[in-house]
């Protein structure tokens, strides 16, 4: 099987997440200097050139490679396709969506395009289409989600195609690393436990309150609408629960959240914002810096399938 890290050219065989208005250009540089593969988030970009700044603000800053997440469900997606290209990203991940429309695009300009995926039919339906490698998710990661849980999708994603697959989806720690290597992943993909990491960009407000979660401190909203959404317990997502139970339109329920990832990242806003994060929330105990996390996982995942391996035999 062959070791994401070799596949991406990264020291770690670990990519960071997308995350929506977090995942800067600035703060994807800092995970690739750090080890790992960084990545643009789109999902919050309101223009093409937005994106583009963002990667040429990654660039001024690493020279290793990094990333772009499309997210397909964001209306200025045929412009970000285009952007990287002309930008010359050398990866590309996607959510929320297929993103068949824009392989050859991508594929002919020698960009590697790793989708996340939440069920195997996707999984197949996209390597058939070209894709390098597949990310696949489990519902106990942050913000979108499907409704397999990692320890259930990753192998038969793995049994499903024959490209690398990356484990994503409740990994915050050495434990949860080797779970995904032993399940089939040539890697993972993390978010959560970047956010109380010492670079990220958001409001001080929300790593305290990821430091302060419990395990069972985070709760899906949208599954009514169609758009199921993992975030942490609030007014916001107690309010948006109680009008889903009344049978509350998408136009009605929109009212709620509208702008509220924002407000979470960069005002602090832990009442009424859109705290997004998955369910290793309960797990985060103190901000480090990403290379501490990146190290860890990967040095405590060696040290656990050594364990492992020496009491079964």
């Amino acid at each position: 099987m062959i070791k994401l890290n070799e596949f991406l050219g990264t020291e770690f065989p670990i990519i960071q997440g997308g995350m929506a208005n977090i995942a800067t250009g600035v703060f994807a540089a800092d995970c690739s200097n750090a080890g790992a593969l960084g990545v643009i988030g789109t999902g919050g970009m309101r223009s093409g050139e937005q994106l583009r700044q963002e990667i040429r603000d990654c660039k001024a800053r690493t020279e290793k490679p990094f990333g772009v997440n499309v997210m397909l469900m964001n209306p200025n997606a045929d412009a970000f396709a285009r952007i990287i290209v002309e930008e010359q990203v050398p990866v590309v991940t996607t959510g929320a969506g297929n993103p068949g429309k824009y392989m050859k695009l991508w594929k002919d300009a020698g960009i590697k395009v790793i989708p996340v995926v939440a069920a195997t039919v996707l999984a197949r339906r996209l390597v058939q289409a070209g894709a390098d490698a597949v990310i696949a998710e489990g519902t106990e990661s942050g913000g979108h989600v499907g409704e397999m849980t990692t320890m259930a999708l990753v192998p038969q994603v793995a049994d499903a195609v024959d490209v690398p697959v990356i484990a994503a989806g409740g990994i915050a720690d050495g434990r949860q690393f080797a779970a995904a290597l032993a399940l089939g992943a040539c890697g993972v993909q993390v978010g959560t436990c970047l956010l109380t990491s010492r670079e990220c960009p958001i409001h001080d407000n929300y790593k305290q309150a990821l430091l302060k979660a419990k395990d069972s401190d985070t709760t899906v909203t949208g599954r009514s609408v169609g758009g199921p959404v993992r975030v942490l317990k609030n007014k916001m997502a107690r309010r948006y629960l109680l009008m889903e139970k009344q049978g509350a339109s998408l136009e009605e329920l929109e009212t709620v959240t509208l702008g509220g990832l924002r407000r979470a990242v960069f005002e602090g806003d832990m009442e009424t914002g859109s705290v997004m994060s998955g369910q290793v929330a309960g797990m985060l105990h103190e901000i480090r810096p990403l290379r501490e996390i990146f190290s860890s996982l990967t040095k405590g995942g060696r040290e656990i399938l050594k364990e492992t391996q020496t009491a079964w035999l």
